[in-house]
């Protein structure tokens, strides 16, 4: 087993290296899926979908003003179900200059209806240098709790990789995958080098993991490890990986947010038998 805590029917969870604060492995991503605007009928299941992953103990919801509306959504809702105390609410940082990306900053606020924010990331490392200078001034104010850089994409790892290790993250967030598996070379390493919590963007690849197994059986020997669907066996072998602090996933419905977090339930897989599931994907 990774090092993680967990009874037999809470979610596992990691510590953030540079505090001890411990995260669920699983929380919940809003691109696309939060971006509704006022359109209360569109509302209706994401509140669901908000009520059962707080019900079930998990924390970390991540957004960006690149999303659309998802932060101004996140935020009316979590306000409406009165969440906030239970939730790790995470954003981006995404324009270029330092007045302008204060002002983006405090409209994220705004839009979260926060004071203080757990996790501001400098998102896909635009104009990174002037604004990690500004989150280093919050994070000593309070203003922000952790800071943290992001990307989505393999072809920007070296440049992530040179951030990250000339620089004084508290969190990475990156994509990786059983179908983008490239960060476990370098990225994660140094992650934990660098004592840097590691969210994981895209969880299930492009899209195209599901349209891979669909209509394929779980196979018997990762049902022993407790995995019910094929976006848990997904997640259970990212979580498992001992740099990752959190994935998340993004949904729109609560029965599909619940059946993520069955990935944080459990024994988790070891080195073999997340060699074994990536073997088995593979052949797929």
């Amino acid at each position: 087993m990774n090092p993680a805590m967990s009874a037999p029917d809470s979610l596992t969870t990691r510590p953030i290296p540079s505090t001890g604060e411990r995260l669920p492995v699983i929380g919940l991503g809003t691109w696309q899926t939060f971006d509704v605007g006022g359109d209360e009928r569109a509302r209706a299941p994401l509140r669901e979908v908000l009520s059962a992953m707080a019900e079930d103990g998990a924390k970390l919801i991540d957004s960006s003003p690149m999303y659309g509306s998802s932060e101004s959504v996140v935020g009316d809702l979590v306000a409406a179900l009165n969440l906030r105390p239970k939730l790790f609410l995470a954003t981006k940082v995404w324009t270029s200059g330092r007045d302008e990306g204060i002002r983006q900053m405090e409209q994220s606020f705004r839009r979260l209806r926060v004071e203080q924010l757990d996790l501001m990331q400098v998102h896909n490392l635009v104009d990174v240098a002037t604004h990690t200078r500004t989150l280093a001034d919050w994070k000593r104010t309070g203003r922000v709790r952790y800071v943290g850089i992001t990307h989505y994409t393999s072809s920007a790892f070296l440049e992530v990789e040179r951030w990250l290790k000339d620089g004084n993250y508290d969190f990475l967030q990156i994509n990786y995958s059983l179908d983008e598996p490239e960060a476990a070379e370098r990225l994660l390493p140094l992650a934990q080098e660098k004592n840097a919590a590691v969210i994981v963007n895209r969880p299930f690849g492009k899209g195209s993991m599901f349209r891979r197994t669909r209509g394929k059986p779980i196979p018997g020997w990762a049902r022993e490890l407790g995995i019910a669907s094929w976006a848990q066996y997904f997640l259970k072998w990212i979580v498992a990986h001992p740099a990752v602090t959190c994935a998340i996933p993004g949904t729109s419905e609560a029965e599909h947010m619940t059946d993520n977090l069955g990935a944080a339930r459990g024994t988790l897989p070891d080195a073999a038998m997340r060699a074994r599931m990536a073997e088995h994907f593979a052949a797929l």
